[in-house]
């Protein structure tokens, strides 16, 4: 999808002006209460006094000086948002007024400016069978707008999709824990990434986020035939949509897609946000905040 200078700064002022203005409104708050207290700071030792958690003690001042001490932490605010975008075929695809690819940029906006309002550092990695855009976490207005036009323009040069390569490369290039927004159709198979995904979800707060579009979860039941062409592989089929083997098949393809995510993500008490092309992209962030916040007070 090429587009020239003059289209990308539109649509990057576009998201900008949409986003900016529901997150003044509704998400700044959320996205701190969400994300809040993700790292803590060492800040010194002081005597205990009755009421101090035991399980603070610092044990080894305690035996040296024969009284009591506690450590004393501050919380840390200041967190890192990495925002990692599947760039293949598959995300040029969309039946509605928006590709895959386009609601990605919103959602990765929408986080992108609720760590600018909060004075978090973001990054971004784009990829596809290979890693095509490292972009490393950095405070300020001028890098996010920079992070959405990649996102909005960028033309990759691979077409397949290798979670375990993007999700092996941020294992590697970042060394402190923040949030990880990890946006994908995660159509991905035969490529393994069972054993990356488990070190991702424990180094960071690792919260995937399901793109498809609605031709991607049924075909319509019509009396036509069309081509289906795979945008990843080339390979191209016609079939009849009157065909009842057809959407038996493809709704057993889909159920079993859908186990195999739910067997990766349940161990790990992961949870996806799902974002369908055609319905607004902030609905069901609103949603996974609301979700996020009732566990925090279980």
């Amino acid at each position: 999808m090429h587009m020239d200078t003059a289209d990308i700064l539109k649509k990057v002022r576009q998201i900008e002006i949409q986003t900016g203005k529901l997150v003044e409104e509704t998400f700044a708050g959320q996205y701190l209460s969400a994300f809040k207290g993700q790292g803590i700071e060492f800040s010194e030792v002081r005597e205990y006094t009755p009421g101090d958690d035991i399980r603070s003690i610092d044990w080894n001042v305690t035996a040296r000086s024969g009284v009591p001490y506690v450590k004393k932490f501050n919380e840390e605010r200041e967190l890192t948002l990495m925002i990692a975008c599947d760039v293949s075929a598959s995300q040029r695809f969309g039946s509605a007024d928006k590709f895959k690819q386009e609601a990605a940029a919103e959602l990765a906006a929408l986080f992108a400016f609720c760590a600018l309002k909060n004075s978090d550092k973001v990054g971004l990695l784009l990829f596809s069978d290979q890693v095509e855009l490292f972009v490393p976490p950095k405070k300020g207005k001028k890098h996010i707008l920079r992070l959405i036009r990649e996102l909005v323009a960028f033309e990759p040069k691979g077409t397949g999709t290798d979670l375990a390569l993007a999700l092996n490369t941020l294992n590697k290039l970042l060394k402190r824990q923040g949030i990880l927004i990890f946006i994908s159709d995660f159509l991905a198979y035969p490529h393994p990434f069972a054993a990356p995904l488990r070190l991702a979800a424990k180094k960071f707060d690792f919260i995937p986020v399901l793109i498809q579009d609605k031709l991607e979860r049924a075909l319509p039941k019509l009396h036509a035939c069309i081509s289906l062409r795979d945008p990843e592989s080339g390979a191209e089929k016609y079939v009849s949509l009157a065909d009842p083997h057809l959407h038996r098949v493809l709704g057993w393809q889909r159920q079993a897609w859908q186990e195999q995510l739910q067997d990766l993500f349940r161990p790990l008490k992961i949870s996806a946000i799902e974002i369908d092309p055609a319905q607004p992209t902030a609905d069901p962030v609103i949603a996974f905040f609301r979700q996020r916040a009732r566990k925090e007070h279980l």
